[in-house]
């Protein structure tokens, strides 16, 4: 199976979570997804899709000094 979308608050809150990787089936990131996690988060994306992930991510509530980076 494949993860094809990340609904809205998913991870919100969650100190914790500092490395994500996402395949390249992702379309849907949901508002707020990622919003409360660890500052200095990294986020490694499909180098093909990184331009897309990254206002996805952005959207998503990410912190700004968040990493976005291909595989």
């Amino acid at each position: 199976f494949y993860v094809t979308a990340i609904n809205k608050n998913a991870f919100k809150g969650c100190k914790k979570l500092k490395k994500i990787t996402l395949g390249s089936k992702i379309k849907k990131i949901g508002k707020g997804a990622f919003k409360g996690i660890y500052k200095k988060a990294t986020f490694k994306v499909p180098k093909k899709k990184l331009k897309k992930y990254k206002k996805l991510i952005k959207k998503a509530g990410a912190p700004k000094k968040s990493k976005i980076t291909h595989k």
